[in-house]
């Protein structure tokens, strides 16, 4: 396992971590639908690059990433939405993450489909 590996796995469970938290405070809030948005993207991105770890197939590793991408995409979404409407905690710090995971992601799929 290289090291983007290595960051990308700490990086995608810290961000669980965090989606979790930030969660808690959005269901405290009463903000269910979002928060139950949130908490299934934003920790499957995570899930997913763990999962990729083991894979049955370079194949399986590629599709693995491939969702966990999809993922970090669908809670982007969520996040910018969070961020956009005043009565939702603020989230810039969850976005910056994101971002950077983001990168990571995109440039390992990028090195892995050449």
């Amino acid at each position: 396992m290289n090291s983007k590996q290595n960051f990308i796995l700490k990086a995608t469970f810290e961000f669980s971590l965090l989606i979790v938290n930030y969660c808690e405070i959005l269901l405290s809030k009463k903000k269910y639908a979002i928060a139950d948005q949130l908490i299934r993207s934003g920790t499957s991105i995570g899930a997913n690059v763990h999962e990729a770890q083991h894979p049955e197939s370079r194949t399986d590793f590629i599709h693995k990433m491939k969702v966990a991408m999809k993922e970090a995409s669908e809670t982007d979404y969520w996040l910018r939405i969070c961020q956009t409407l005043d009565t939702y905690p603020d989230c810039k710090d969850l976005l910056l993450k994101l971002d950077s995971i983001m990168r990571v992601l995109f440039r390992s799929f990028n090195r892995l489909i050449v």
